[in-house]
């Protein structure tokens, strides 16, 4: 491996940000001062092949020096690169990649501020030029226009994060411009957030499967926790068995919730039967799609819950080890897991014995730093090994060659929630629920043009229409969109469309990750079609050249006839329709194949461009 190192040297705090998490270094290699003894260090660089095998670090670290100082200088990257003998040229292409790590100066405080499509329509722009006019340069704020922060349902939304030691945050949603300037300026002083179960406009109603712990039991107790259910379905799982468990998730017909709908049990089963060890069990929370933010819910209202689903999961398919990562805007759903993880482990319900059955497991978070493609199972592995969050080329699949090489089975926080359920009412009750395709309940992130925006569970099966009902719809509505950024609109007279996988697939559109977004008159429909063009060009991770040149095309086509209508624009949707069909029909991975989704129902099913 050729290493170049720069001249650059790191600063006390950034050495120290370092070591923190990788202990003090060993070696005048690795930075550690020079004595007579040590010369000889620089000459090669010792223990390279276990320091290779932590390259999964990068990350973490990066985070660490993000954290402490507020950006990522060349002697804190030089730095980090020594300690991981990894070369910096692929350290700051790692760096480069997220959009919450910066390796320009900044200002230590960095205020994000949603501009996507629920906070844009609730008045997000406004926000940002306020916010900008009562800080002005100097204030010692970085303001950032920032996509999708997984606050819709209180929209608009701001994220402050202050580095230091230690890290500060603050949300301010729903932000007026004196609350996120608090926000970004005094942290500390900044409101609480209010509780998870806010977000849950039915918590505490008779009925619920996944939301009905939330607002009843305290998230913050794992006591709690146990006295309203917890820990029964993993007693279940111990009881029937790797197999038994594996049975019981296939016969329920569980797929998985994340919108590619997967079965799980087929999922958990090929992972299981593989020979190489050993296996990896990951939980997708980086639910980076607009418009969803019921993982984040179920994570800071019941996040045993999620622990608990877990550890069945990697007891099922023969892991040891299970990550979750983590969406790097959810600071309190952090805080809430870490202190679950803590607990559970001095409980002897993570560790080397789980529950005294001879079972060991244990779970790491990894949070990730602001880029939508991780929600890609493949992108988000190598996101975790410390590479550029790109997809990987399938097949093999994760099943067989997923994380590190080895067996894995990743699963979003919803699809492992429902695990629980099903163990403990047994897999033909759960299978009874919904429809015969699609089976069980479903979590929906209902937001937009409504009185009651939220995390709303129903059967499969219901309606659109009794969705919004739920949730109060508003008078003058125009359209709704499924499934978010990458899914498709439907018009005010289809509401009856039934909300399965089967049903929206049969109207032409698709359920996504439960994405239900409502839109009235007041929303001017082709400025909601370019920040969607804009969200995927910035997203795209541009490894093929269907998706990192067609994103482009689309949105400089809707940037042409956003102010057009009828036969001047013509000629640019016809252009979009040919970008389109090639993105979808040669990206790599789902963010090119549906990145033309929305706006081709937004021209054929609701004349956007008439």
């Amino acid at each position: 491996m050729d290493l170049h190192f720069g001249d650059s040297k790191p600063t006390d705090e950034e050495r120290a940000a370092v070591d923190a998490l990788l202990g003090p270094p060993e070696s005048s290699w690795e930075g550690a001062a020079r004595d007579e003894m040590r010369a000889a260090d620089l000459r090669w660089a010792r223990g390279g092949r276990e320091a290779r095998d932590r390259r999964d670090l990068l990350l973490p670290g990066l985070h660490a020096i993000n954290d402490r100082i507020g950006w990522i200088s060349d002697g804190a990257l030089d730095y980090l690169c020594r300690r991981l003998t990894v070369p910096p040229a692929e350290a700051y292409g790692v760096a480069t990649f997220y959009a919450m790590f910066s390796v320009k100066p900044r200002p230590a405080t960095v205020l994000h501020v949603c501009t996507d499509l629920a906070c844009a329509a609730a008045g997000a722009p406004e926000l940002c030029s306020g916010i900008e006019e009562r800080l002005g340069p100097g204030s010692g704020v970085s303001v950032q226009r920032s996509p999708c922060l997984g606050l819709c349902e209180r929209a608009p939304a701001a994220l402050a994060i202050r580095a230091g030691d230690p890290v500060r945050t603050a949300v301010s949603a729903p932000a007026t411009v004196a609350e996120a300037v608090l926000a970004a300026s005094a942290p500390d002083s900044a409101p609480e957030e209010p509780p998870a179960a806010l977000a849950v406009p039915q918590a505490g109603q008779d009925g619920l499967m996944l939301l009905h712990r939330v607002g009843v039991a305290d998230p913050a107790s794992l006591d709690d926790y146990r006295a309203h259910g917890g820990y029964t379905a993993l007693r279940r799982a111990f009881e029937l068995g790797p197999a038994g468990v594996i049975r019981e998730v296939t016969d329920s017909g569980l797929v998985g919730r994340g919108g590619a709908a997967f079965p799980t049990g087929r999922k958990w089963q090929a992972t299981a039967s593989q020979p190489d060890r050993p296996h990896y069990l990951v939980c997708n929370a980086d639910e980076s799609e607009p418009g969803t933010f019921k993982d984040r819910v179920l994570m800071e209202g019941d996040p045993y819950a999620l622990i608990e689903a877990m550890t069945i999961a990697g007891y099922a398919t023969g892991a040891h080890r299970g990550y979750l990562y983590l969406r790097g805007e959810y600071p309190r759903a952090l805080h809430r897991l870490e202190h679950a993880i803590a607990q559970a482990r001095a409980r002897g319900l993570l560790g080397d014995d789980v529950l005294g059955q001879g079972y060991a497991f244990d779970i790491e978070i990894r949070r990730g730093a602001g880029a939508y493609i991780c929600g890609e199972e493949t992108a988000l592995f190598n996101s975790i090994e410390g590479y550029r969050g790109e997809p990987r080329s399938k097949p093999p699949f994760p099943v067989e060659k997923g994380l590190f090489g080895k067996p894995t089975v990743e699963n979003n926080v919803e699809t492992l929630v429902n695990v629980l359920p099903i163990l403990t009412m047994g897999a033909p009750a759960y299978a009874a629920i919904g429809t015969g395709r699609s089976t069980g309940p479903k979590l929906f992130c209902v937001s937009g043009s409504v009185e009651r925006p939220g995390v709303y569970e129903v059967p499969f099966g219901a309606t659109l229409g009794e969705v919004l009902a739920l949730a109060g719809v508003r008078d003058g509505l125009r359209a709704v969109l499924l499934g978010g950024a990458a899914g498709g609109f439907v018009r005010a007279d289809e509401l009856d469309v039934p909300l399965t996988f089967e049903g929206t697939r049969e109207a032409g559109t698709t359920l996504g990750s439960g994405v239900v977004m409502a839109f009235d008159g007041s929303v001017p429909l082709p400025r909601l079609l370019l920040r969607i063009a804009e969200f995927f060009r910035d997203e795209s991770c541009g490894q093929c050249v269907p998706c990192r040149v067609g994103t482009v095309r689309q949105e400089e086509a809707l940037h042409r006839i956003v102010e057009r209508t009828g036969a001047a624009a013509a000629g640019d949707i016809a252009l979009l329709r040919e970008v389109g069909r090639a993105m979808r029909d040669a990206s790599i991975c789902g963010l090119g194949q549906t990145a033309w989704n929305a706006v081709e129902s937004a021209i054929d099913r609701l004349g956007a461009y008439e």
